[in-house]
């Protein structure tokens, strides 16, 4: 062809794509072909209806071109709401719902009007940016549409994409107000987005990066992950640094990154990076300690050892970064690990559960949650002494104790027995943390003096335990300590101010605002929970509390009748009149806890809401 025939254009590109369309086309291919047209005739409708143009509809996916920005927004947004409102008619899971992404950049187009280049490859990857129901445009998009259209940004961060030589900077985008995918209807307060004050700690602030696998080989990226999860547990350990939380420095994975930036982000004097080798029985550790203010390497080292030295490696790798830190720490102080796995296969095994573990707690992912059970399991048979293994085993049990079918004291009685096995070996913190959760949960009644005694020795312990903080929150919400809760997650927020699953942490926060009455807060706290985690069915059944105690009713049903949606079960929980107690309950909680509860049955339409009066 001719390059008479080919033209070179400025257009925004919109790709969309159904989410899990294969998954519903097995469940119902009739119901999903009609769904899907009617989500096309959507698109085409709202494209054409703002000078757009329909390039190809294949499959399940759409690509369209605008002449402005602000006509691919103003169309991406109107199409979400009304392919949301089509999808209302089904059974949850058989929704369809379409990830939107938009770009603004050079295409080339042919005679027949086909579109090629970087500019639809990069409208495509921020297609798969966005969250079902959600749209992703690039920075160009953002800075085009600014002001022009109803809609609230929020930064994403430059994102490391498929076959795009530059990281790509994503902007998610929402109707102007609107906090997530399934809305709550009635009266809103307006959503903000939560600020964190990211000025420098009063004390040396550092870190710890993803360390790179270098070895070629994906099945070691747990392998790699474990070092680099060690490093930061060890270092937080000590009141005299500040340390970024494990789920914030991991959003980084696999990303090519500006330290300083990295610095402004998590609000952080230094930043480690390094990478592992790992070959036959020979390992390579290199890590060097940058300054985010100067971007000055303060230290850097690289080490050679056979594979059964890792440990020390780490141990040598930590106590390095403190004495570069030497000027600003205590010169008293010397780290040693306290956790040396014994069996190295054992660990990887472990490492991997966890993983799993963690991921699945969202997700309520039963087959996630087996499989981690399963690698917690071998890797005890094979290292009896494995901490790792027994915080696995009690983390997979609990999340199985709290949302699976079956036997859940069993599942319980085995969480809480590696916990206190971990515990007696004195070198896990984590099982501390999940001892004070199992007894927040207990099958005979929650135990919350208890809970609240293990949540206290748990963040003492480390001050800085990511797990431990958001754990002892909530159960101090529940135990009468709401404000010293409330302390406690916004240090959370602080040491991991870019949590992929900050979800719990804002419920926690509503749910402390709840038992000091202050309504208004909390409702604030849910929305930003309602919006990180649109299916957490806990944001929902609190923000339904806070709602009524609000006095908004008509908020309160949508939110319950959303949490009911999410997990069924709950409609028969909520029956029972009052919260179960253990027998030498009450405490200080009791009061708040059982105001929730009132109010969360007033939410669901199991009691009149002339009960909320008297205890709001």
């Amino acid at each position: 062809m001719s390059e008479a025939n080919l033209k070179s254009r400025l257009v925004a590109i919109l790709a969309a794509d159904a989410t899990g369309y294969s998954r519903l086309m097995s469940l119902d291919e009739r119901a999903t072909v009609a769904a899907l047209d009617a989500a096309r005739a959507v698109f085409r409708t709202q494209i054409e209806g703002r000078q757009g143009r329909v390039i190809d509809m294949a499959g399940d996916s759409v690509l369209a071109v605008f002449g402005t920005a602000a006509g691919a927004v103003s169309a991406a947004l109107a199409i979400q709401t009304e392919v949301g409102n089509l999808a209302e008619a089904a059974q949850e899971d058989r929704r369809m719902r379409f990830r939107i992404g938009i770009h603004l950049g050079d295409v080339i187009e042919k005679a027949d009007g086909t579109v090629y280049g970087d500019g639809v490859n990069i409208a495509a990857r921020l297609e798969g940016l966005a969250e079902p129901g959600g749209i992703s445009v690039s920075d160009g998009v953002y800075g085009a549409v600014r002001g022009k259209v109803a809609a609230a940004f929020e930064d994403q961060g430059e994102q490391t994409v498929k076959n795009i030589a530059h990281p790509v900077r994503a902007w998610r985008v929402r109707a102007d107000g609107a906090a997530t995918s399934a809305p709550v209807t009635g009266p809103q307060p307006t959503a903000t987005v939560v600020e964190i004050d990211l000025s420098l700690p009063d004390k040396p602030s550092i870190a710890v990066l993803p360390f790179t696998n270098m070895s070629g080989d994906p099945e070691q990226e747990y392998f790699t992950d474990g070092i680099s999860e060690d490093i930061i547990t060890e270092l937080s350990r000590f009141e005299s640094l500040f340390v970024i939380a494990r789920n914030s420095s991991f959003t980084y994975k696999g990303r090519a990154v500006d330290i300083k930036q990295v610095g402004r982000e998590l609000g952080v004097r230094y930043v480690l990076e390094g990478s592992i080798r790992k070959a036959a029985n020979r390992i390579r550790v290199t890590a060097q300690l940058i300054d985010t203010l100067s971007g000055s390497h303060v230290w850097a080292e690289k080490y050679d050892r056979v594979l059964e030295d890792i440990f020390a490696v780490q141990e040598e790798v930590t106590e390095c970064i403190v004495g570069a830190m030497a000027l600003q720490v205590d010169a008293a102080e010397s780290l040693r690990m306290r956790r040396r796995p014994g069996n190295l296969s054992a660990y990887e095994l472990a490492v991997r559960g966890l993983d799993l573990a963690i991921n699945s707690q969202e997700k309520t992912d039963l087959v996630m949650r087996n499989e981690a059970l399963r690698l917690g399991r071998e890797a005890l048979a094979l290292d009896p002494q494995s901490v790792q293994a027994l915080e696995v085993i009690a983390y997979a049990q609990w999340q199985h104790s709290l949302n699976t079918p079956g036997d859940r004291k069993a599942a319980w009685q085995e969480a809480m027995d590696a916990a206190m096995r971990g515990i007696a070996l004195g070198q896990s913190i984590a099982c501390h943390g999940m001892r004070a959760q199992l007894l927040a949960c207990a099958p005979g009644g929650a135990r919350w003096d208890e809970a609240r005694i293990e949540a206290q020795l748990t963040w003492r312990l480390n001050p800085q335990h990511a797990m431990g903080l958001t754990g002892s929150g909530y159960i101090l919400a529940n135990a009468g300590e709401p404000r010293e809760a409330i302390r406690l997650l916004e240090r959370m927020l602080r040491i991991s101010p870019r949590n992929p699953h900050v979800w719990p942490v804002y419920t926690n926060l509503a749910n402390a605002h709840l038992a000091l009455r202050q309504y208004a807060e909390g409702i604030e706290w849910g929305r930003q929970a309602i919006h990180a985690g649109p299916d957490y069915v806990h944001a929902f059944m609190v923000s339904a509390a806070l709602h009524v105690g609000l006095g908004d009713l008509a908020s309160a049903n949508a939110a319950m009748r959303r949490a009911i949606e999410i997990q069924p079960a709950l409609q028969n929980l909520l029956s029972r009149q009052s919260p179960r107690e253990a027998p030498h309950t009450p405490n200080a909680g009791t009061e708040s806890r059982q105001r929730q509860h009132t109010f969360m049955r007033i939410a669901a339409g199991l009691e009149a809401p002339g009960a909320a009066v008297a205890l709001r």
